[in-house]
């Protein structure tokens, strides 16, 4: 009896395996990789493709830079513009201070009342992902998402602090831009009117101080002369003075003619009588010349005194006034120096093509950011599946 056997050539093909088994197959080996990788990434190549709205850039380059700023140091730009970066004399600290405000609250709130904010970030063309998602938002809110459509960045190595507006139409973009560069050069004035009174403030005190003096002690030199009813008594006292020496030097002859006569003709000589009574007449105006120069409370020598004090006092705050208007002048002027004003390097720009979103960038980032999780999630469950067995 010969045993049976099946040909090659009469053997039943292996069945083929149906779509559903193919599609089960599929699932059970690539299943993750379409949940982690594909689907997430046709999710956002169907988001960015067919409903992200076109965002357009305007951009603006300006430095901070003071009057009296050195331009020995810095870049190559900052000396061709005459100002140096960082703390050299541009203020570094002042471009970041003016970078901060153009990103404060009061930014916003500026722009907000003056340039329709809030409905150029809610264009109907906007798509519901990127526009302002409420038409009355909170401050905090407006401030977040206004912080994703503006970015300033400042460059310590040159200086230059570049600022960048997003919005969804060209002028939009480019009106923020232009009324931020309003702002920023706004508080640079600002800034200067603080820093300006900060650094006259004690020399202006100390000139007004010397005023007030001057003004009080000249009022009291006026108030003396019309108590004493005399404009000049320093030139009184010495009018006076030379009343009294010339009296003295008549006197003096008088004497040594009278006493001539006496020595010559004797006393019955009819002159020596006239030279005696023109001897006693001029003792007596000595008397009381002298008397009004040095005598009592009213004399001129005692007026004389508090008049000379004030007088010295004057010269004294005199020059104290002129020293205080020099120092006042001086500090004045280092001010005006120190003075800071924004230079518009590069002026902000009408966008004429759409920057953002940047679509095929976009994908291939999260492509490759997906890919790396799916990978490591294959490692970790290969790990996994090792363990167990």
């Amino acid at each position: 009896m010969t045993h049976g056997f099946m040909s090659p050539a009469t053997a039943e093909p292996e069945a083929m395996p149906s779509l559903g088994e193919r599609w089960r197959d599929a699932r059970t080996r690539y299943g993750w990789f379409f949940v982690v990788v594909v689907f997430p990434c046709l999710a956002a190549a169907l988001y960015l493709y067919g409903f992200a709205a076109d965002q357009y850039e305007s951009e603006a380059h300006y430095l901070v830079r003071a009057q009296g700023a050195p331009a020995s140091s810095g870049s190559s730009i900052e000396k061709l513009l005459g100002a140096s970066g960082g703390s050299g004399g541009g203020g570094q600290g002042e471009a970041n201070s003016v970078a901060d405000f153009l990103l404060s609250h009061d930014a916003v709130d500026a722009l907000r009342r003056q340039s329709a904010l809030i409905a150029r970030f809610r264009r109907p063309e906007a798509d519901g992902l990127s526009r302002l998602p409420s038409a009355d938002p909170t401050p905090e809110a407006l401030l977040k998402y206004y912080r994703k459509q503006v970015d300033v960045h400042y460059d310590t190595d040159t200086g230059i602090t570049t600022l960048k507006v997003r919005a969804f139409r060209p002028t939009d973009a480019y009106v923020i831009a232009r009324k931020l560069l309003g702002l920023g050069e706004g508080q640079v004035n600002t800034m200067n009117v603080r820093s300006y009174a900060d650094a006259v403030k004690l020399s202006r005190q100390q000139l007004a101080e010397a005023e007030q003096a001057l003004t009080q002690v000249q009022s009291r030199m006026t108030n003396f002369r019309q108590d004493s009813r005399d404009v000049n008594p320093q030139g009184t006292a010495e009018a006076q003075i030379g009343l009294v020496s010339k009296l003295e030097s008549e006197l003096s002859a008088a004497r040594s003619q009278l006493a001539t006569t006496v020595s010559l003709i004797g006393t019955r000589n009819p002159q020596y009588a006239a030279l005696s009574q023109q001897v006693r007449s001029l003792q007596s105006q000595v008397a009381a010349q002298s008397a009004k120069l040095a005598g009592g409370g009213n004399a001129i020598a005692a007026g004389l005194g508090d008049y000379e004090r004030l007088r010295m006092q004057q010269e004294f705050l005199s020059k104290r006034y002129d020293a205080a208007s020099a120092a006042f002048e001086a500090a004045r002027q280092q001010a005006v120096r120190q003075q800071l004003y924004v230079v518009r390097i590069v002026d902000a720009n009408m966008p004429v093509r759409s920057e953002y979103p940047k679509r095929a960038l976009s994908l291939l980032t999260l492509f490759i950011a997906l890919m790396v999780l799916y990978g490591l999630g294959w490692l970790v469950a290969a790990g996994v599946r090792e363990h167990a067995s």
